[in-house]
């Protein structure tokens, strides 16, 4: 499950990536190769992939999701499984896309929904 401003989303999560991102004020190499940086700090971004629809109910289940990921707005706090439980952080969504495996009369099913949470600040300084 997964949590987006307070709202929850029974959808199963297939996969989890995460990446620590290190961001630099400024990164330069001096004459003598010697590397002169500024660390701002640590960002935790994150790539999910979620169960595709397997009913109906679970359709609208999908289709709640996807509305909120694609939503015009900034930024959102989500809430993601961890290896101590669960990480509440401000992000922006990206890449969000999936496929259609499955029309069934008017209905259609869809699969690898994905998206990126990219951190709006530093996990760690």
């Amino acid at each position: 499950m997964i949590v987006i401003d307070g709202i929850s989303y029974n959808i199963p999560v297939i996969s989890i990536a995460r990446k620590a991102e290190f961001l630099d004020k400024y990164a330069e190499r001096t004459e003598d190769g010697v590397l002169q940086r500024e660390l701002i700090g640590v960002y935790f971004n994150y790539q999910l992939q979620f169960a595709p629809a397997a009913n109906d109910s679970e359709a609208e289940e999908y289709s709640r999701l996807w509305n909120k990921l694609t939503e015009p707005q900034e930024f959102h706090n989500v809430t993601v499984p961890d290896e101590s439980g669960d990480y509440t952080f401000e992000a922006y969504f990206s890449n969000v896309g999936d496929e259609v495996f499955k029309i069934r009369g008017r209905k259609n099913y869809f699969k690898n929904l994905t998206v990126n949470f990219i951190a709006k600040s530093p996990a760690r300084k």
